[in-house]
């Protein structure tokens, strides 16, 4: 039974992966030839939950106030229009190989104060159904391995054009589905620290500039085996910027850029041979013993590759979105990985419709290479704006 959970749990790291499994079945995943992924555990919480920012190559550090800033930088919160929201987004995650992988994300916002925000969120991912084998005989059980997040944000506003948030998150997954006692629950806590800076500009009224940084997921590791070994939560560094230019009262179209690195140590380290070759090797109880702080800081000089291959591990977006009286948008973007860090690379494409209390937005993603299993990939995010709605229900009684 062990060696058969250990099996599942890998291929459903795998999959959460998507791209790097092509690389696994080419046998590329070694040392030799450079390709080194870093490898995480919850590679779920990497996931982006929401369309707009999924229709824009997967950017929204920088962009305007949303209802799922939570996901990407809770400061944008107190900078808000309204000072209340939720939303909900559903992904069929990989379904191009399976079809009952799912995403569920609920978010929801309150301004309970002129320059302060509370924020919270639920992420659920599913595996669906797995059924486990002790042996080829065994008729085995059925069980729905998953994951999920909670989390909480305080958010505010420090000066008229900057703001600062704070976010603290329980982490559960549950690869076994409670069958086995060799293969446990894990359990983690993390947090996020978040800025953002909304700066109007002169060149045309509603123009803006805008930046944005995350650092999500700063937290203790995760055991599935009862703290005999610890993985590294995916602690990433999120760097962003935008530039919306509005041309008249009705049209403005926003150009933006983001970064991100994960902010784990790699598993691998340069080791002389016999014969006086230098080889990069993994070394997993030296990995294991690395703490979460001090794998943030490793991670920035570790990679066997030098500097070179520390640049191979930045992620780099560009993102396109334009919007037709803030009501009506078109979105298009771009997310490029190293093909010796994983191989995610995929255009996307979104659209979004939203009313005063009301919104809808979609988005897909087009991956490049013909395997690639992202490819066809669909977001949809539905959003309401219950201070508006509140506003209506009052006015109704009213009249």
């Amino acid at each position: 039974m062990k060696k058969v959970l250990l099996t599942i749990l890998t291929l459903s790291s795998l999959l959460i992966a998507s791209a790097q499994s092509d690389l696994y079945n080419k046998g590329l995943l070694n040392s030799g030839n450079g390709i080194r992924p870093i490898y995480t555990a919850i590679p779920s919480l990497s996931i982006a939950p929401d369309a707009r920012a999924g229709g824009m190559g997967d950017i929204g550090a920088s962009t305007s106030p949303d209802l799922n800033s939570q996901y990407w930088n809770p400061a944008k919160y107190p900078q808000m229009q309204s000072n209340g929201g939720l939303a909900f987004s559903y992904t069929p995650w990989l379904k191009n190989l399976v079809s009952d992988i799912n995403m569920f994300y609920l978010v929801g916002f309150w301004q309970f104060a002129p320059k302060q925000a509370l924020s919270a969120s639920l992420k659920y991912f599913s595996l669906g159904d797995v059924q486990y084998r002790a042996n080829p005989d065994d008729p085995g059980v059925n069980v729905r391995p998953n994951e999920f997040s909670v989390d909480l944000a305080y958010s505010r506003l420090l000066a008229e054009c900057w703001s600062a948030a704070v976010a603290l998150r329980y982490v559960h997954s549950d690869l076994s589905g409670g069958v086995s006692t060799e293969m446990t629950a894990g359990n983690a806590v993390a947090a996020d620290i978040a800025v953002y800076y909304l700066q109007p500009l002169r060149c045309g009224a509603g123009s803006d500039l805008s930046l944005g940084i995350d650092i999500s997921n700063i937290g203790s590791k995760i055991s599935f085996d009862d703290g005999n070994t610890k993985d590294f939560l995916p602690t990433n560094f999120r760097l962003g910027l935008a530039f919306g230019y509005k041309f008249d009262d009705y049209n403005k179209l926003t150009f933006m850029g983001e970064i991100n690195k994960l902010l784990v140590p790699c598993q691998y380290e340069v080791v002389s041979t016999p014969r006086g070759d230098s080889v990069a090797v993994m070394n997993q109880q030296k990995y294991n013993d690395i703490s979460p702080i001090a794998g943030i800081f490793k991670s920035f000089g570790d990679a066997p590759g030098g500097f070179k291959e520390e640049l191979r591990e930045i992620i780099w977006s560009l993102g396109l979105e334009y919007s037709y009286q803030d009501q009506f948008f078109a979105r298009c973007g771009y997310f490029h990985e190293s093909e010796y860090k994983g191989n995610r690379k995929y255009f996307t494409f979104g659209a979004g419709f939203k009313l005063n209390i009301f919104e809808l937005q979609a988005a897909y993603v087009m991956a490049q290479g013909n395997n690639n299993p992202l490819d066809k990939t669909l977001r949809f995010t539905l959003g309401f704006d219950m201070a508006g709605l509140k506003t209506m229900v009052s006015n109704k009684r009213a009249q």
